[in-house]
């Protein structure tokens, strides 16, 4: 038992069955929750960037619930390595309690974290929250890492039992909250370099069942209001994973899958942190891409002369999401028929997307490449007009994104299918020959 602890909120933005602050409250007397914006990872960001605002409405309202609890949520600015120890020393904290993060900076920064408060007599305590399982809790036989999606899923599925979906319940806990009459300030986004306006607007964290229920049917019609959009707040953890993997289990196996390729991912990154940046399956790194700019620039804006690639990122641009089957379909495009290289693709989208996740965005746009772990065979072009046909057979996606499809003003495609597909097979098959 520590008499006074630190809690470090990051990508758990919540109170409510937050597995870390559940430990942090049960191993110590006292608790003082804080939350750093990360000058290393902020610097890196446009200053209009709408995760950020996004984050600051979302700490400024668990900054409320704290208060309302008698507590404070104290907020800062900086480099974490440097501020840590600074604020557990300060408030005299025998312990700092946070949630694991599995990618590679997180994992590198909590080392040298672990490495400095260790000096100062301070323990450094991670837990697991934002997956259901992690790292080697679900590998083969033989311990190794699954690499293939199929196998892991179904060792996952035999593995769940209500011990890990269950939520930490904080009610007779939160007495141990340091209380504090007097309220900190919370930061402006301008004091940390950011603008405060509001470009696009954020999905609401409320789940409706009927979505989720027929998620099979619906997911794939870009059209159809059939998907979530719950991915923003799984990435920045304003809903626990538990609560939305009880519901899927209830209520549709599909949308289970999809939490599980997140946990999939995960795992990856955390075995195989090359594949953050690089090719899963290295020997696909010898493929020589494409350099044109203006084959690129023509997929960033829309302007392709593919009506449902142009509408994906027509959609990406104006809201910071893009449909999950329409994201498969311009990222094939992409590496495909334009011969890109993916990480061009992979760094516009960690970019645009309001949900990015690094895991899953490198995973995503590697199965699309055929050089991740669990690829789409380099031979498997996807046709886009043929996607089109099938998924939005009557344009109503397409002319949401696409007004002047169907008008002189829509250009002509920047490349021809057929040459496309036989230039890509002899470009991979060229680049993978001899292995």
């Amino acid at each position: 038992m520590y008499k006074k602890s630190i809690f470090w909120h990051r990508r758990d933005i919540r109170i409510e069955d937050n597995a870390g602050l559940f430990k942090a409250l049960n191993q110590s007397e006292e608790v003082q929750a804080i939350f750093i914006f990360d000058r290393e990872i902020l610097n890196l960001l446009p200053k209009n960037d709408q995760r950020v605002l996004f984050i600051h409405q979302e700490i400024e309202k668990l900054k409320k619930v704290y208060n309302d609890l008698g507590s404070d949520l104290m907020v800062y600015f900086g480099n974490p390595i440097e501020l840590i120890p600074e604020i557990a020393i300060e408030h005299e904290g025998k312990a700092v309690f946070t949630n694991r993060d599995y990618e590679p900076y997180a994992t590198q920064r909590d080392q040298l974290l672990f490495e400095k408060l260790e000096k100062e007599g301070i323990k450094f305590i991670g837990t697991k929250d934002h997956v259901i399982f992690e790292k080697a809790e679900i590998t083969k036989d033989d311990g190794k890492p699954y690499t293939i999606f199929t196998p892991y899923s179904k060792k996952w599925k035999a593995t769940v039992t209500d011990i890990q979906l269950e939520s930490y319940s904080m009610e007779n806990l939160l007495f141990k909250l340091i209380q504090t009459e007097e309220k900190s300030n919370l930061l402006t986004l301008e004091s940390i370099g950011f603008d405060s306006t509001q470009t696009v607007e954020f999905p609401s964290k409320k789940r409706n069942k009927d979505i989720i229920s027929s998620y099979t049917e619906n997911r794939n019609f870009p059209a159809l209001n059939g998907t979530s959009k719950i991915s923003l707040h799984l990435r920045f953890g304003t809903i626990s994973i538990r609560e939305l993997a009880r519901e899927a289990l209830s209520l549709n196996e599909t949308f289970l899958n999809e939490l599980i390729w997140r946990d999939f991912y995960q795992m990856i990154i955390h075995w195989f942190p090359h594949s953050a940046k690089n090719s899963f399956k290295t020997q696909y790194d010898r493929i020589q891409w494409e350099h044109n700019e203006a084959h690129f620039n023509a997929w960033c804006e829309g302007k392709t002369g593919y009506p449902i690639v142009d509408a994906g990122m027509r959609e990406l641009n104006s809201t910071g999401f893009m449909h999950n089957r329409v994201r498969m379909v311009v990222a094939s495009f992409l590496t495909k028929h334009l011969l890109i290289d993916w990480r061009l693709g992979e760094g516009y989208f960690a970019e645009k997307l309001l949900d990015f996740e690094l895991a899953s965005n490198s995973g995503g746009w590697q199965w699309a490449a055929g050089c991740g772990c669990d690829a789409a065979p380099y031979f498997r072009v996807f046709n886009p007009t043929a996607q089109q046909e099938k998924f939005d057979k009557q344009f109503e996606y397409i002319k949401k994104w696409v007004p002047e499809f169907g008008t002189p003003d829509y250009p002509e495609p920047i490349i021809d299918h057929k040459f496309a597909r036989e230039r890509v097979l002899a470009r991979y098959k060229e680049g993978l020959e001899g292995i």
